[in-house]
């Protein structure tokens, strides 16, 4: 198909190669470098493309032109593709091999005092590229992800309209309802006093196309959450958001694993490992485990009882004891790199690393006294660890303390001894969740996910009719794919019976006023024919993340904020001014 005519220029910069020689081109671009050599000039243009180098021996016009450019200004030029001498050959540039001998040049835009040179040797802070996150986005790194992304959205539609999904764009201006975080809320002029809010998710929404016969639908929507930000987490992010009338959480696997494969050009016959929520828990502590590695975690609780440690004994019974085990072979660690563990631990409410050394010669160090050799059998025995190295523990009456400090201890240690690849994906489908948490101070239960969430099918019953101490113990037929420690999607299959809705609105405490008031809409069309369904959501942003291989998420996108949500290159969230104020019948009170 022949591309549409009409731009200023006949290539791009990185697009001459020697099989042009002869031909007259029309390039524009930024000044990259002017090189005056008395009586060669020289100047590389660049755009998005690459770089060519324009030289100027048969340039008819008056060279002092060529002083007045300032380096990222905006130039058009005219001229013959030549070969470059022989002695000016660059091989590490695509066009190396030539170069366009200009016989006009135009100054289509004057570069002022640019605050960095995106290209310079001198690297620039990075709220200073935030603020000018234009310039910025000038630079190689940026518009590779930029390209990718683009990519990666083009493979997630292709797939899904393979599989005889439509895209559907539901409302930005919604309402208010429970997801887990804050809304960001939009006041209404036409309703005083009433918001609409932005939307976490369109969960709802993507529920009632499935009751409106919508049967397979999906969009690459923007969602937004008011909650705490980290490099991994933007206040507004986009979401490949998906649903499935009569679908079976095996159909969702196998859509997730196409569309992974697609998306990571995994090899054919890839498959997702299927991991229990309980399974993860056990081995890995997190729920997001990075599988690039080994270093997996015991429960050993056993292996101490009627072992003088308090701080074992005293948890023995109903909390949790630990152990990781570091082979000699996977590296040694020295007594000030394992005494640092206990800073590792400490944001996760840790106290400290308990642990020992196993050598040819007997145990030693840290608790080796309290470790004797049924002890240490029974420790081997339960891991499968007999061999030299460093046993690592954590014990705490909160389950969850346990978990969370050595996963902290796990990951910590796959980059400090070097076991993670970075070129590899690790992922895995981690099924199984349970289904609510119950809070003992606030003696209620919170959805683990979100109220739409079915039990699994031989829950269901105990759902409906059991006590507090049965829904402790009810999976959710819910869903994630992971890989490489992050969440890339979740998704359930849903409630789709209206009495368990209505159950699962009793168990979360929500009167009746509340669900009329929220869910009102959503209440009443479950009584008119609901087709079982399921659905995921991909966090775009996070793949991306992961597929440049960054840790940093406002890399991948294109405008992004800071950590503490603002937006520096046009200094929002502002202050409304008076006017528009009065308009919304809002009153809004400031410190500033």
């Amino acid at each position: 198909m022949a591309k549409v005519e009409g731009l200023m220029r006949t290539h791009h910069c990185g697009q001459l190669r020697a099989s042009d020689i002869g031909q007259e081109v029309i390039l524009c671009g930024w000044m990259n470098k002017y090189r005056d050599l008395g009586a060669l000039h020289f100047i590389d243009l660049r755009d998005k493309y690459g770089v060519t180098q324009l030289g100027f021996e048969n340039y008819q016009g008056d060279l002092s032109l060529l002083k007045s450019f300032s380096l990222e200004s905006v130039l058009w030029a005219k001229g013959i593709v030549g070969k470059r001498p022989e002695g000016a050959l660059n091989s590490k540039m695509a066009t190396g091999e030539v170069e366009v001998q200009v016989t006009e040049v135009k100054l289509l835009s004057y570069c002022d005092n640019i605050p960095f040179l995106p290209h310079g040797a001198i690297d620039s802070s990075e709220d200073l590229k935030l603020k000018y996150r234009y310039l910025d986005l000038r630079t190689n790194e940026l518009q590779k992800n930029l390209r990718l992304r683009s990519e990666t959205a083009r493979l997630v539609r292709e797939t899904l309209y393979e599989e005889e999904f439509i895209e559907v764009e539901t409302p930005v201006l919604y309402k208010t309802t429970p997801e887990g975080a804050r809304d960001y809320i939009v006041p209404s002029r036409v309703h005083p006093g009433k918001v609409y809010a932005l939307p976490q998710s369109p969960q709802t929404l993507k529920q009632l196309l499935m009751i409106g016969n919508t049967d397979k639908y999906f969009q690459i929507c923007k969602c937004f959450r008011d909650e705490d930000l980290r490099a991994d987490r933007q206040p507004e992010f986009t979401q490949i958001d998906i649903e499935v009338s009569f679908a079976t959480q095996d159909y969702i696997r196998n859509l997730a694993t196409k569309l992974i494969k697609n998306i990571f050009k995994r090899p054919e016959g890839f498959e997702l490992p299927k991991m229990t929520y309980a399974e993860a828990m056990r081995d890995y502590g997190s729920d997001k485990p990075d599988l690039r590695f080994g270093l997996k975690h015991s429960i050993v609780n056993s292996c101490f009882e009627g072992v003088d440690f308090k701080v074992f004994s005293s948890v023995i019974d109903k909390g949790l004891i630990k152990c990781l085990f570091v082979d000699e072979s996977q590296g040694n660690l020295a007594r000030k790199d394992i005494d640092a563990l206990t800073e590792v631990v400490k944001p996760y409410g840790g106290k400290g690393v308990a642990w020992f050394k196993k050598s040819s010669e007997g145990v030693s160090g840290g608790i080796s006294k309290f470790i004797s050799d049924e002890v240490l059998q029974k420790l081997q025995e339960l891991t499968g660890n007999k061999t030299n190295g460093l046993w690592l523990f954590s014990a705490d009456g909160s389950h969850k303390v346990v978990h969370d400090c050595m996963d902290a201890v796990r990951r910590h240690l796959g980059r400090k001894l070097g076991l993670i690849n970075e070129d590899d994906y690790a992922f895995a489908w981690i099924y199984d969740f349970p289904l609510l948490e119950y809070d003992e101070a606030d003696k209620r239960f919170y959805a683990l996910h979100h109220p739409f969430t079915s039990p699994v099918d031989e829950d269901k019953e105990k759902f409906v009719s059991g006590d507090t101490e049965a829904l402790k113990n009810i999976k959710a037929n819910a869903y994630d794919v992971v890989c490489n420690g992050y969440e890339l999607g979740g998704g359930s299959v849903r409630i789709f019976e209206n009495k368990v809705q209505q159950r699962m609105f009793d168990v979360l405490g929500f009167s009746h006023e509340d669900c009329q008031r929220q869910f009102g809409f959503f209440i009443e069309a479950l009584k008119y024919g609901t087709p079982p369904h399921a659905g995921i959501a991909f966090g775009l942003d996070r793949i991306m993340m992961i597929f440049n291989k960054t840790d940093i998420i406002r890399d991948v996108i294109a405008f992004p904020k800071t950590n503490n949500a603002t937006d520096l290159m046009a200094s929002s969230p502002s202050i409304p001014n008076l006017d528009q104020l009065e308009e919304l019948k809002f009153k809004f009170t400031t410190t500033e």
